[in-house]
């Protein structure tokens, strides 16, 4: 299966999200921090993130510029999971399009079978 790596720094949230992954067969790696994600994308290849804009250190949306600026990784597909509101991500002249991020989840109504349901249409094969 898929490997998907969890950007979150509430290690609670995390574990459930990496559960809940696993239980779906999926392999994950899990990191607190931006630069520690960076380091463990470069040593493991994701097939898939999920990340939280709000994290320690430095925002989610600074990590993926940076991300997207390394040639691998700008169609890797990305779900937002996070306490920002779509219209608060947008707001701040971040659009969905411009980060290519493919899903976006606000946490407070998100129930994780949607979170698990991106997972799966994101990393199924284009249509030839």
């Amino acid at each position: 299966m898929a490997h998907v790596l969890v950007i979150e720094s509430d290690r609670i949230v995390a574990d459930n999200i990496t559960q809940m992954l696993e239980q779906a067969g999926h392999r994950t790696s899990w990191h607190l921090d931006p630069q520690g994600a960076i380091d463990g994308a470069d040593s493991k290849a994701p097939d898939a993130i999920i990340i939280d804009l709000m994290l320690a250190g430095r925002s989610g949306v600074e990590f993926l510029y940076e991300f997207r600026s390394y040639p691998q990784w700008q169609k890797l597909p990305v779900i937002v999971f996070s306490d920002v509101t779509p219209e608060e991500f947008n707001g701040a002249g971040t659009g969905f399009s411009q980060l290519n991020v493919a899903a976006y989840h606000h946490k407070p109504v998100t129930k994780l079978s949607d979170l698990l349901d991106s997972v799966k249409t994101v990393l199924q094969p284009a249509a030839a």
